[in-house]
């Protein structure tokens, strides 16, 4: 693949913009980015439109544009589980996402894991919700990394060699600057800027590409029946179904408990910006089912793809290089820039989201709680400005580390970790019905059955085959993980009920939550 120059030009032009809309974010209400509450919430002030565009960004990433399509590249129709997976999460969101706002609101709380701590008075399980979003963050903005990667890679940048990995490390640092310079207020603007060329690009690829492969009825008649539908059940299994149930609902309740997602939430002004938003944002999911598409597009052009043009992407990339391969096949290369940019821009937004939350995470519940208690506002913003740096970094490392074969199982593997949350944050937030120390135990079952289930399948999928009575039951881990938490948590909940002078205080009133 040789870079053809339009295609450059344009992707550098948009990448330089985005670029200086992140440092020129700092003069954006104007606000001492040296306290937390500004650099990493934006002062609580963002409105609806803004909330919008920013839990757009937040929630529809690299992930949307290269590795769903991928994954239905790769094993077919499968790979829709992400469509339901959002429509789902947004009336759960609705039921706990206003509650949280106000409760945090009202007692200064920059984080889920302020709000664990305020609500169970355990310091050992503050630091436990701290940890376990930073650890489920990585492998989020791995996933955002492996985009960039793909994208570079598609506009002829080397794939190999000692300076392939320059490129990437560029965008890196670009990335990390802006956001140590700008907070939260960056990723908010720019976020308007990326949402605006993914829907330019989403609505091209529906209507050019299908002319180009002979219209729908040619694309869906070229892809197997394997990949079109779920394979039936069989007599002694459920085939697929329960894998695509299991993802779609284990996704879905984890998508809120991440860092990022909860980060956008609290950014903004008040709960009926969370309500509208909640309302609206389905509006993505309509275009997450149309990019889905491009995965049946890409197996329908699969011989033209096959081509030496392409080979050295699909060797190195696997199927996360489909997308990129189809819009240089049906593409003039101007709009390939603008396209490429779309989805590099897509990844950089997210990925400074995460990092800015994991930084808080850490700053808020680990640096204040354990290292440097009393820590005044200034250090506080300091310290989350260098993690969010090395954030950044880990996440890199963990791309170089751990080969995954669809980039989506990046993303499946942090939900494993962060759903183990929900007993403590989604259940807390109706009722502290669990004791904390129980759910201290609970998400340690937890975590080990999810990771150890991971180790079992070599890290190369996150759904485990159950058998049961001759039946095989494939499911996602996060749901038998989580099954284990709940089940763990609530059986050492009544055994400690004798010592009711291990189970914290609560901080928090009623009215907090139900003035919501």
């Amino acid at each position: 693949m040789t870079p053809k120059l339009p295609a450059l030009l344009i992707f550098f032009i948009l990448f330089a913009a985005v670029t200086v809309v992140g440092f020129a974010a700092t003069h954006w209400r104007r606000a001492s980015l040296d306290h937390l509450l500004e650099w990493g919430l934006a002062g609580q002030r963002l409105g609806s439109w803004l909330t919008w565009f920013l839990l757009g960004g937040d929630l529809y990433t690299a992930y949307t544009f290269i590795a769903v399509p991928a994954l239905i590249f790769g094993a077919g129709a499968l790979g829709f589980f992400a469509l339901p997976y959002t429509i789902m999460a947004f009336p759960l969101a609705l039921l706990a996402l206003p509650r949280l706002w106000q409760v945090c609101h009202r007692h200064g709380y920059l984080t889920t894991a302020d709000f664990v701590k305020g609500r169970y008075g355990s310091r050992f399980l503050t630091l436990i919700v701290a940890a376990t979003g930073i650890a489920a963050t990585l492998p989020y903005i791995a996933l955002q990394l492996i985009g960039i990667e793909v994208v570079l890679a598609a506009l002829g940048f080397p794939i190999r060699g000692p300076w392939s990995d320059l490129p990437l490390i560029t965008a890196f640092a670009i990335l990390a600057a802006y956001t140590y310079t700008s907070g939260l207020r960056a990723p908010a603007l720019i976020s308007i800027i990326k949402d605006s060329l993914i829907y330019v690009t989403a609505l091209a690829c529906i209507v050019i590409i299908p002319i180009h492969l002979g219209g729908y009825g040619h694309i869906f008649a070229a892809v197997p029946p394997a990949k079109l539908l779920l394979p039936a059940p069989g007599p002694h299994s459920l085939g697929s179904d329960s894998a695509f149930i299991t993802l779609a609902l284990g996704s879905a309740l984890a998508l809120f408990l991440y860092p990022h997602a909860t980060t956008g939430v609290l950014s903004a002004k008040n709960p009926t910006v969370i309500r509208r938003n909640m309302t609206y944002l389905p509006a993505y999911s309509f275009v997450l089912g149309l990019l889905g598409f491009l995965g049946f597009m890409a197996i329908a052009a699969r011989h033209e793809l096959a081509s030496p043009t392409f080979a050295p992407g699909f060797h190195h990339f696997g199927a996360n290089f489909a997308v990129p391969a189809l819009l240089l096949a049906n593409f003039p290369s101007w709009f390939v820039g603008i396209a490429l940019s779309a989805i590099a821009i897509g990844a950089l937004v997210p990925a400074a989201i995460m990092s800015i939350a994991a930084a808080s995470l850490f700053t808020r519940n680990i640096y204040c709680e354990y290292l440097h208690q009393g820590a005044s506002e200034i250090t506080q913003a300091r310290v989350a400005k260098w993690v969010s740096l090395v954030v950044k970094l880990g996440a890199l490392l963990f791309v170089l580390a751990i080969p995954f074969k669809y980039a989506i199982d990046f993303q499946l593997l942090g939900g494993i970790w962060i759903i183990q949350l929900l007993p403590a944050i989604a259940v807390g937030l109706y009722r502290r019905c669990f004791h904390p120390w129980a759910l201290t135990l609970g998400w340690l079952c937890g975590m080990v059955t999810g990771t150890g289930l991971m180790w079992v399948n070599h890290f190369t999928s996150a759904v485990y085959v159950c058998s049961i009575d001759g039946e095989t039951i494939p499911v996602y881990i996060a749901i038998l993980a989580v099954g284990v938490n709940f089940a763990v948590t609530a059986l050492f909940t009544l055994a400690l009920q004798s010592f009711p002078s291990t189970a914290g205080s609560d901080e928090t009133q009623d009215e907090d939550y139900t003035s919501a």
